[in-house]
């Protein structure tokens, strides 16, 4: 059981200030020195722990206490550090910064507080001096449960910019661990959903990791960092590993029945998808087989389920539509009855079309690019009986796109969101639920066994 692991959590005033870059670049600098590091990201963004996987060599992982619940966050954190010399988790946006309208539910120092982790806040200081020193005052006195362990500058122009820096800070009382200058070869290409994925710059990636690796070695305190890990002490009570196949979850099949092929969708198109959905899949009796929609003309042999979450199918769109074959087996597939589940990206690829160019055409709908930004949490119910839950089954997730698709739902939609402009979205038409929302399957377990059980007899 995992009780003790060194942790602690990258997180800034604002977005923009450098924490991918910190963490990501804390992660590997501390692999280098012979650490097995386990990454994390706050929040539901799928981006992110690909840098972190690239740099600790080891699934990014994440902790979302709106879409898990704040009581899974303690035993997600467990189940993947165990056996790591330590934890690196990058915060989401600005430290108390969580879902709108739920006070700091989903925020940073939520999790950092239900972790017991010091933070290390880093800070933009490219257009201020003395005035940091009020900023990170502010941030350390906000919540007296939230640890800030020390801070890292950021963006600092100079030794002079430096220098005044650090004499601001020296009142309040809050190390300094970390001074680093700007420095472009960090960078990361962005387009209309944030970072563009490892998955679709190989060898730049590698690239761009290897040179945060080296900023954050040469200009932060790796031992220091190291210490305040060390410092977190024990994880709270109740934080036992998770496990995807406690029986509790998954009343695992006789040994000589059938094992369900079920395929998942990869490659640069699609790209998100949380490790523990896999890891639930498995448990529940399935074998994970991954094939990339953009490559491969045929779904991976004795396939009897897909999951296609995630990604930018809008990206690459032409040559989506160009693999007819794979995307006539798709449909035969879902024709026959098969369990299929998309999320997103997914939706985009099973509909007839997709900016005017031919998908699936497994949903009697159209899809199209606007200018539009979709995002946020979203608490919904299931409408219909699919092959993923139970009419009336509750259920959180997110949205992140700019996309419409339509019809927005079908005869039976996917699910119900409740909230001040309730609606219903997605499709349910035999074994297909397809939906914008993501979900988060650790928060109901049940979801992947319906998913495999409905896979094995079909």
């Amino acid at each position: 059981m995992v009780t003790s692991v060194p942790r602690l959590v990258v997180a800034a005033p604002a977005s923009g200030s450098g924490k991918t870059t910190v963490a990501t670049g804390l992660m590997a600098a501390l692999a280098a020195r012979g650490r097995a590091v386990s990454p994390h990201k706050v929040g539901p963004d799928y981006i992110d722990p690909g840098y972190h996987t690239l740099a600790a060599g080891r699934a990014g992982r994440n902790l979302d206490a709106y879409l898990c619940g704040p009581e899974l966050i303690g035993p997600l954190f467990a189940h993947a550090a165990r056996g790591c010399d330590l934890a690196v988790v990058e915060g989401v946006m600005g430290l108390y910064d969580g879902a709108a309208g739920e006070g700091e539910l989903g925020s940073t120092a939520q999790v950092a507080k239900l972790l017991r982790a010091p933070v290390v806040l880093v800070v933009d200081a490219s257009a201020q001096s003395r005035s940091v020193a009020a900023l990170v005052h502010g941030f350390a006195s906000w919540d007296p449960e939230v640890r800030i362990g020390g801070v890292i500058l950021n963006k600092v122009a100079s030794d002079r910019h430096e220098e005044l820096l650090r004499e601001a800070l020296e009142s309040v009382g809050v190390p300094v661990l970390g001074v680093l200058r700007r420095a472009t070869a960090v960078s990361t290409p962005s387009r209309h959903l944030g970072l563009v994925p490892v998955a679709e710059r190989g060898s730049a990636a590698v690239d761009a990791v290897r040179a945060m690796a080296a900023l954050v070695s040469q200009g932060c305190d790796l031992g220091a960092l190291e210490a305040l890990a060390r410092a977190a002490g024990p994880l709270p009570e109740g934080s036992a590993p998770w496990t995807p196949d406690s029986p509790a979850l998954h009343p695992l099949p006789p040994a000589d029945g059938p094992v369900p092929t079920v395929a998942v969708a990869g490659g640069p198109a699609f790209t998100f998808s949380y490790a523990e959905h896999t890891e639930l899949l498995c448990a529940a009796g399935a074998e994970v087989v991954t094939f990339d929609p953009l490559r491969d003309e045929q779904l991976p042999e004795g396939t009897a389920g897909l999951v296609i979450g995630g990604g930018f199918p809008e990206v690459y769109g032409a040559e989506l539509s160009a693999n007819e074959p794979l995307r006539d087996a798709i449909a035969e597939l879902a024709r026959r009855g098969a369990p299929v589940a998309a999320e997103c990206a997914g939706l985009l690829y099973l509909c007839r079309e997709l900016d005017g160019r031919p998908m699936c055409g497994v949903l009697d709908a159209g899809a199209r690019m606007t200018e539009r930004l979709t995002l946020g949490y979203r608490d919904a119910v299931a409408v219909s009986d699919s092959v993923l839950a139970e009419a009336g089954t509750r259920m959180r997730g997110h949205e992140f796109h700019r996309t419409v698709v339509a019809p927005g739902a079908g005869a039976a939609p996917a699910w119900g969101v409740r909230g001040p402009k309730p609606r219903v979205e997605g499709f349910v038409h035999q074994g297909v639920h397809a939906s914008y929302l993501h979900t988060h399957w650790a928060a109901r377990p049940g979801v992947a066994r319906r998913f495999v059980e409905r896979c094995r007899t079909s």
